[in-house]
């Protein structure tokens, strides 16, 4: 019986482990998408984030139907219980790639980033890819100490949102409301899929230690429940 009980473990495991690889590819198509004006690359975004959401659906019912029957305990309940985090979190990065691809859309067949903010917007997303990627190495491989670089990476994509903003309330933004609308809303968007990263990597030191992660108020970065 425990055999089978991890090896369950493991497919929820490996089912995490696609949603990152989902979540990834998604803010790489959609950052693609808008600094390219790409409609078939936002509409490909668009239309995959459905396999993210179902794969959140099947994965906490998964979760609930071993903690039911099983009833694991130790590592393995706490495996688990994160795993519902986790499994939310990364829902929310590939909304937060949705509506960065939305945007793209929307604007059509004009780029939706002036000249001089498309700098600072392909940062924002190296930045969100590198973040991702970091994610996918921590959670399959349990390392602490790249849990606690993505942390200090977090804190780039922060500064890059201060320099969009800084950008849109110059005196020489000449490109309206409209697209300050839209600059405002994908910074937040990029910062708002780093914290997930970061949220994931801590829940994911909670797995290893037990312990929960002092909050990072600081920077936005909610305490785990």
């Amino acid at each position: 019986m425990r055999d089978v009980f991890h090896d369950e473990l493991d497919e929820i495991g490996a089912g995490v482990a696609e949603m990152i690889r989902l979540v990834a590819a998604a803010v790489e198509q959609a950052t693609g998408a808008l600094l390219d004006a790409d409609l078939n690359r936002a509409e490909a975004t668009i239309a995959a984030d459905f396999k993210v959401d179902a794969l959140r659906v099947d994965l906490e019912d998964r979760t609930f139907q071993m903690i039911a029957r099983q009833q694991p305990v130790a590592t393995d309940l706490r495996v688990l219980v994160t795993t519902l985090s986790l499994v939310s979190d990364l829902e929310r990065m590939g909304d937060l790639a949705l509506h960065v691809a939305k945007i793209a859309r929307l604007r059509f067949p004009e780029a939706a980033v002036p000249a001089e903010a498309r700098d600072v917007i392909a940062q924002m997303g190296e930045v969100a890819q590198s973040l991702v990627h970091k994610v996918a190495d921590v959670v399959e491989g349990r390392d602490l100490s790249l849990a606690q670089a993505i942390e200090a990476e977090d804190d780039s994509m922060d500064a890059l949102r201060r320099k969009l903003f800084t950008l849109v309330l110059s005196p020489r933004w000449s490109h309206g409301t409209e697209a300050a609308i839209d600059m405002t809303l994908l910074g937040r968007y990029y910062e708002r899929y780093a914290d997930h990263a970061v949220a994931v990597a801590r829940r994911t030191i909670f797995i290893v230690t037990g312990e929960r992660p002092e909050p990072a108020t600081a920077n936005g970065i909610p305490p785990l429940r």
